[in-house]
């Protein structure tokens, strides 16, 4: 059999180049070639006739259809038994759909996605994962300590060579399969070694459409970088149907699974579960598990109901501020983005007299979560002001709430939400901006007192003093 050519094209400009060099000669990038299939002149002749009778084949006439005339069922789903994954994924894996799932070492995700096999296989299905990263025996033995695996239903293959694994879809035909991971799968025709940018595009490319022929619901696990970004090339995360983080320390014993791209249902969605010696176990009321050991009356310490997804959760933010005593103040945040804590140490310097410029000042998301929404704002504010005035915030209170530069607090979306979250959970008292007071209904203020605020000073002032007032007082009070 001939061997396949291959070229080298610069990821920036797409220049071609029959042999790999260090910097392109066309735009003059360092590193950018990267390996890819030549492409064949009866190979593309061939590729093109094929797409059309496929687009012929299921229009009919090969002719546009308006939205109505689609099915609303077309994108069927299956289960995987695990409430929590299929929920953030919309209401389960789609049959044809790809899933890329990221996250660091350690976090869960093979645990997790050998859980859902089990799950779909419970069912009936077919189930196949495939190990390039462990051995069959590594997964059978983790397999074994997992509650609720049928070990005798789900098949395993270990393997990286992209031809076996095809010959064996084509065996096996399974429903839904497990890819761990997709950095140590090769295909044989390029040169370059498993996981470079060209083998990552090449395998993924040919993995989706397979998927998408036979109908598969297939699962990608990717390797992540020390930023937390799913390694490789970014048009990685465009060939995927959906993309879910993994999130978490791996030191904790509680993961976030998080939405961050999907085509069949909410992005930004999330589940939470609970690391167990028998697997991960999916957690139906995470805003108590996060508040659980939260400290009564501790200076620094302030809950946030924030909007993840579909889903309201309460997330305690913590602060503590000390005299910098080595040099420039140190800023530390935790699960929080350090830009938005630096530009709020602004704000509050120059907006509120709050003296934190030569303060250190650490701040974090408390049991592992990661809150990037600006609904945290004023929470993080008034949690860094606790702390360096030493003056807990009474702890029946929830804030939340955006900060600009000039210090004005702007509304934030699903503030009815929120605020039944907090509710629930026994919290009595809201500091929220005063924009959103007009917007809600009486029966969604019920039960809980609203102290609605237009800058960071009047939120300041309203955080330190007691409700004097009855626990139903609604609307009607602004500072």
């Amino acid at each position: 059999m001939a061997k396949t050519k291959t070229i080298y094209v610069c990821a920036e400009c797409g220049q071609a180049a029959p042999r790999w060099l260090g910097r392109c000669p066309s735009c003059n990038s360092w590193g950018s070639l990267a390996e890819e299939r030549a492409p064949s002149t009866n190979a593309t002749k061939l590729s093109t006739r094929t797409a059309a009778a496929a687009v012929a084949g299921a229009a009919g006439v090969g002719r546009a259809v308006t939205l109505s005339e689609i099915p609303p069922d077309s994108a069927r789903r299956i289960s995987t038994e695990i409430p929590e994954l299929d929920r953030v994924l919309g209401g389960g894996p789609v049959v044809g759909g790809v899933i890329l799932v990221g996250g660091d070492p350690g976090i869960g995700k093979s645990t997790l996605l050998l859980q859902a096999l089990g799950g779909v296989a419970s069912s009936g299905e077919n189930t196949l994962y495939i190990s390039g990263e462990e051995s069959s025996a590594q997964v059978a033995l983790r397999a074994r300590r997992m509650a609720g695996i049928g070990i005798e239903r789900v098949r395993v293959l270990a393997a990286t060579d992209l031809d076996e694994i095809e010959a064996a879809l084509s065996r096996e035909t399974p429903r839904a399969v497990v890819v761990d991971s997709i950095q140590t799968m090769r295909a044989g025709e390029l040169e370059s070694p498993a996981g470079s940018v060209g083998q990552l595009r090449e395998v993924t490319a040919r993995l989706v459409d397979l998927a998408k022929a036979r109908g598969l619901a297939l699962f990608l696990i990717g390797h992540v970088t020390k930023e937390g970004a799913i390694a490789g090339p970014k048009v990685l995360e465009h060939l995927v149907d959906t993309v879910l983080a993994f999130e978490g320390d791996s030191t904790l014993n509680y993961r976030i699974v998080r939405s961050t791209k999907n085509r069949f249902g909410p992005a930004n969605e999330l589940g939470v579960f609970e690391m167990r010696e028998d697997g991960l176990h999916g957690v139906t009321d995470p805003s108590r598990l996060f508040l659980a050991e939260r400290p009564l009356n501790a200076a620094g310490s302030v809950v946030v109901p924030t909007a993840q997804g579909q889903r309201p959760l309460l997330v305690e933010v913590q602060a503590l501020v000390a005299p910098a005593a080595y040099g420039s103040a140190r800023r530390v945040a935790t699960g929080l983005d350090s830009q938005r804590l630096a530009m709020l140490l602004a704000v509050l310097e120059r907006k509120a007299q709050v003296q934190v410029l030569d303060q250190d000042v650490f701040v974090s998301a408390v049991g592992g979560a990661r809150v990037d929404e600006p609904a945290i704002d004023l929470a993080l504010a008034v949690a860094i002001t606790s702390s360096l005035r030493e003056r807990a915030v009474p702890h029946d209170t929830v804030v939340f709430g955006e900060v600009g530069l000039t210090g004005e607090v702007r509304g934030v979306p699903r503030a009815s939400q929120r605020l039944d979250e907090a509710r629930k959970l026994g919290f009595r008292r809201a500091i929220v901006p005063a924009s959103i007071i007009e917007r809600l209904r009486p029966n969604e203020s019920a039960g809980i007192e609203l102290v609605g605020v237009r800058d960071v000073s009047s939120a300041l002032r309203s955080a330190f003093e007691r409700s004097a007032g009855p626990t139903t007082l609604s609307k009607g009070r602004s500072s």
